[in-house]
């Protein structure tokens, strides 16, 4: 078997060139490959078509690229947590391709498992079917690109939507264990769109909190087998890039002398 261990997050990304299509795993912040994101955000690569579920937040994740204009068009089923994002769709700067989150899911599983369409019951009946969804404004507040609409049938009496499949050049994902055959095992909602991604993606580059050797992964824990996996970059806790921040932090507030007398 291959060892897939790259010695480095920028020696993993480097052959990444500008206009290339990248499947990011995450949710939110949670599962994102910071440390891929961040050594192809130091590369400089530019003109980028994003997937992911979104867009990371104005300063971490995605949103480095993004507020750099390294980014020219995401694939996103959830954007609302990144003004700049707004700013930039709304400036007619970004083309955004809004997708059902479940479908945005299936097209890359069904990217990744060789099937080129499916049909869902998932937006019949709305801008996702019939077109007309903006996907990029002039910066005037017309409408410059919208979205086609796509080819719907009826099955057992239900309309269903065509929707396409999903294989971008190259996937980024975050694992908490890999080997050096690339089977990777992730960690509790980490799991999120990190599978999908790593199946989808032509070329898949996995960052690993936890390298170990072949065999040491119980073959009934495998989340994702190596077969996907082209590069796995060693990032452990501690080390520079391995940063996790909570999107939203929710605390109670300390309780005053009377409430702790009481």
């Amino acid at each position: 078997m291959i060892n897939k261990v790259v010695g480095s997050a920028a020696a993993a990304v480097a052959d990444i060139p500008d206009g290339a299509s990248l499947a990011v795993g995450g949710f939110g912040l949670c599962g994102i490959p910071v440390a891929l994101i961040n050594a192809l955000h130091r590369q400089g690569t530019r003109g980028l078509e994003t997937v992911s579920n979104n867009c990371g937040v104005d300063d971490w994740g995605l949103g480095i690229l993004l507020t750099d204009g390294r980014i020219r068009r995401t694939v996103s089923s959830y954007v609302g947590e990144n003004k700049e994002f707004a700013r930039q769709f709304l400036a007619g700067e970004l083309e955004v391709e809004l997708t059902p989150q479940g479908t945005l899911a299936e097209k890359l599983r069904a990217g990744g498992a060789g099937i080129p369409a499916f049909f869902t019951a998932a937006g019949v009946g709305t801008q996702v079917s019939e077109g007309g969804l903006p996907r990029k404004y002039d910066g005037a507040g017309g409408v410059a690109i919208a979205s086609p609409a796509k080819e719907v049938r009826t099955f057992g009496g239900a309309d269903y939507v065509l929707e396409e499949s999903l294989t971008p050049d190259f996937a980024l994902v975050h694992a908490l264990r890999g080997d050096r055959h690339g089977n990777l095992v992730f960690h509790a909602t980490a799991m999120n769109f990190n599978p999908l991604c790593a199946m989808a993606g032509r070329i898949t580059i996995a960052e690993v909190e936890e390298l170990v050797e072949p065999g040491e992964i119980d073959p009934e824990h495998v989340h994702v087998p190596g077969i996907f996996v082209q590069r796995v970059v060693h990032v452990p806790p501690g080390s520079p890039d391995s940063e996790k921040r909570i999107e939203k932090r929710t605390v109670t507030a300390p309780a005053s002398p009377e409430t702790r007398e009481a």
